[in-house]
């Protein structure tokens, strides 16, 4: 895709970046089988490090920004993820049951409660946004049912640090 529109974050306060690694995900290729909706449809294994001092807990999100939707297409929302959190391991984003302390989904925009994986029409790549928000908050104050956009509101306020691993799928 030629004219991508840009990433939502470059709009956002400017946080300090941390760094985001994973084991199934190399930042800027192609997304594996394993995560994409229609094979595998597992959440991938993500870890962080270097993330502020001041840190009260984390959420993880996946986002479409090429989706072709004028918004955009939410593909995974776990908040409240305790400050102990480093590591999410494969398929953490299957169930709140599957995540840390008293993390929880918000709904994505399939719509479900969990990570739901790479599905884009035919047509160009699409990039998919990993982010790991650092917060200075323990607890968003989101239910699962908060539209995507109030959590991303949420998530801008809150933001003390971020790390970003963006990777492509392209259907066909």
């Amino acid at each position: 895709m030629t004219d991508r529109p840009p990433l939502p974050y470059d709009f956002l306060r400017q946080v300090p970046a941390f760094e985001l690694t994973s084991t199934d995900l190399t930042d800027g290729a192609t997304m594996p089988d394993g995560q994409v909706y229609s094979a595998g449809n597992r959440s991938p294994q993500l870890s962080w490090t270097g993330f502020p001092e001041t840190t009260q807990g984390f959420a993880v999100t996946c986002f479409d920004p090429d989706a072709p939707t004028g918004s955009g297409w939410w593909h995974w929302i776990a908040v409240d993820l305790p400050a102990s959190t480093t590591e999410l391991v494969t398929g953490a984003g299957a169930t709140d049951a599957d995540l840390p302390g008293t993390a929880f989904h918000v709904r994505n925009d399939f719509p479900e409660y969990r990570y739901d994986g790479a599905a884009p029409p035919p047509g160009p790549a699409h990039r998919y946004v990993f982010v790991v928000h650092a917060l200075d908050t323990a607890s968003l104050g989101v239910t699962r049912d908060t539209p995507a956009a109030a959590v991303g509101f949420r998530l801008a306020a809150h933001a003390v640090g971020r790390a970003m691993l963006t990777v492509e799928y392209k259907s066909g």
